[in-house]
């Protein structure tokens, strides 16, 4: 196991750890957990990249770790009321939906590779934007009320858009009569 793998899996050890620091309040201590979660996520990357320990777990690790991240927090600000739950149910419904388009694109032998798109890559930096708002916020009473709505807005209308993006490349690929590794 390499050390980006290693570093990656403190990351989902923390998940829950975060998720009860912002269930039972203590958001300050939930907002330096965060930043930790943060700053290994870039750690395992630069090493990953700089030292070409990129691994085939981690490819896999790696995006799983910011998801349940993500969805925790996003349930857990949902449960709180820190953030609409039109908006929770969307970004954990886009993730869910995502993930199910790629295991049934599997089981039907005809594999899916994710690659990020733009818009995607936009979405997840929304998130990562709302996320810190909301927890320094929390954590620290900084009035960011008008912030908070804008990014909000912001977020609800990459979560769809990343939806639709992945949603329309799903189903050309789906439709396609020549996938590679695809059974005849």
């Amino acid at each position: 196991m390499s050390l980006p793998n290693i570093i990656t899996t403190g990351r989902v050890i923390l998940v829950p750890v975060i998720f009860w620091l912002l269930v039972t309040g203590q958001s300050q201590l939930a907002f330096y957990a965060f930043l930790v979660a943060g700053l290994s996520d870039a750690v395992d990357g630069y090493l990953a990249t700089r030292f070409d320990w990129k691994t085939e777990l981690g490819s896999y690790l790696d995006p799983i770790a910011d998801k349940l991240l993500f969805v925790s927090m996003f349930v857990a600000f949902g449960v709180s009321g820190a953030l609409p739950l039109w908006l929770v149910i969307a970004v954990v419904s886009r993730d869910i939906l995502i993930v199910a388009g790629v295991v049934l694109a599997w089981l039907m032998d005809r594999p899916f590779k994710m690659k990020p798109l733009g818009v995607s890559k936009a979405h997840t930096a929304a998130l990562v934007v709302l996320v810190a708002v909301v927890l320094a916020d929390q954590a620290f009473s900084l009035g960011l009320d008008t912030l908070k709505i804008l990014l909000i807005g912001l977020t609800g209308a990459l979560t769809f858009a990343s939806l639709a993006a992945y949603l329309d490349l799903w189903l050309r690929h789906m439709s396609a009569t020549d996938v590679p590794g695809s059974r005849p």
